[in-house]
């Protein structure tokens, strides 16, 4: 089955029923301009409870030690969603890196990215995701294709991740906005709704 990333986690009441319905990555936002941003002090307090997944570090481009602090308290892989070289992600462990691009017409990802943890694709956007704006699902549908492991993101939600799934296959699509009652809070009926989708997106 496809893989869930639900991203931009605030509170311990959602992590807590993204847990019971077995997502396999969390997100937790460290960009500082972002409204779901979460201090590492908080994150003390919120990462033990997500146990058995795979918790994500999204940081834009982020300092060497900012990297370094954020492994220490317990990510298991870092979401580098700004500008960051291939180099910069081979110094911090390109294995544990996922690699966001946003899907602005020219884009070329380098194969190169093919040894990272996974490419990430948002949507065309002058801001680091959480937009709501839909990726270019040609594009995603592309680099499955030429073998990368696709995290879709951009505008997904519970009516239009199926349809996503059967167009791109992606390896894992990632949510934010679309199981939102706002920034940071989460709704877990649209929670349930859109895991729902990606079990059934495949069984047509």
């Amino acid at each position: 089955m496809v893989k869930i990333k639900f991203c931009g986690l605030k509170r311990r009441e959602d992590i807590e029923k993204a847990l019971e319905l077995s997502v396999d990555y969390m997100g937790f936002v460290l960009y500082e301009k972002s409204p779901r941003y979460v201090s590492f002090e908080e994150l003390k307090e919120l990462l033990p409870y997500a146990r058995s997944v795979y918790k994500v570090a999204v940081m834009v481009n982020p300092a060497e030690e900012q990297v370094e602090k954020a492994l220490e308290i317990g990510f298991d892989l870092l979401q580098l969603h700004g500008e960051e070289s291939f180099e910069f992600a081979k110094m911090v462990g390109i294995e544990r890196v996922i690699k966001a691009f946003r899907t602005c017409p020219g884009l070329e990802v380098e194969e190169e990215w093919k040894l990272a943890h996974g490419v990430l694709l948002d949507a065309c956007s002058y801001a680091y995701g959480g937009t709501g704006q839909r990726a270019d699902w040609e594009l995603a549908k592309g680099l499955t294709r030429r073998g990368f492991r696709v995290f879709l993101a951009g505008g997904l939600n519970s009516e239009n991740v199926s349809e996503a799934i059967r167009e791109v296959r992606p390896y894992a699509v990632d949510v934010s906005s679309g199981i939102e009652i706002k920034p940071g809070i989460k709704n877990h009926k649209k929670m349930e709704e859109f895991v729902h989708a990606v079990k059934n997106a495949l069984k047509d």
